[in-house]
């Protein structure tokens, strides 16, 4: 029997509208997700606007989220940012930073399980046979390498460069981790259960004017 009505529309009905669109949304939340680096597509604009005010431009970015930091529009950190935008309207600094996090986590998560099917289209070439050479590496000593990134608590963008459409930026992550590297017999080879504070300074480049909108992983390290 049809629920209790409100003005002569059936509740029953709307509350059914209401699950399908959470349904709905959910679902596009979990398969809508694009793999690797990537821009977004054309019709999700930017929250970054670019205000031209005669020969200078100046960019209102949003508050960025705790543990994030955005160079001042004015330093040269962020006029090269801004260059960046007027090459490819769709770069956003806060948005480049969520991207490049969830590329992080990917990433490390990826080199511990010694997934280079993961691996290969987050890296340059030079990158990944540097990482694939440490993956075969522990293979051949029969190592395992156990990694849990308990946390990111900051991201930052630290350098950027503009070399005509290529694009360079440089991002400092400080993250709580467990690294620990395990002998064929089980034992520690090195690194620690123990949860530790790591600063990473990564740097990801990308040709803003190809067709290709993935940004891959050129240089590593930690501080």
């Amino acid at each position: 029997m049809m629920g209790a009505s409100s003005g002569g529309f059936p509740i029953d009905l709307i509350l059914f509208g209401m699950i399908a669109a959470f349904l709905v949304l959910r679902l596009r939340s979990i398969l809508g997700k694009r793999q690797g680096f990537e821009r977004p597509p054309e019709a999700a604009r930017p929250d970054l606007r670019v205000v031209e005010d005669g020969p200078t431009a100046a960019y209102t970015p949003p508050p960025p989220p705790p543990g994030r930091a955005l160079p001042d529009p004015a330093s040269p950190l962020g006029r090269t940012l801004i260059a960046m935008q007027s090459v490819d309207s769709n770069f956003a600094p806060a948005r480049f930073l969520d991207g490049a996090e969830q590329a992080f986590g990917m990433i490390v998560t990826a080199f511990a399980a010694g997934d280079r099917a993961a691996l290969r289209p987050l890296l340059s070439d030079d990158t990944y046979a540097a990482f694939d050479g440490a993956i075969s590496g522990r293979e051949t000593a029969g190592e395992t390498q156990r990694t849990e990134i308990h946390d990111i608590h900051g991201a930052s963008i630290e350098a950027a460069e503009l070399r005509g459409g290529n694009a360079s930026v440089t991002v400092q992550f400080m993250s709580d981790q467990v690294n620990l590297t395990l002998g064929a017999d089980g034992k520690e080879v090195h690194g620690t259960d123990a949860v530790t504070e790591i600063r990473d300074i990564w740097t990801f480049e990308r040709d803003l004017g190809s067709p290709d909108p993935a940004w891959r992983l050129v240089a590593a390290r930690s501080a």
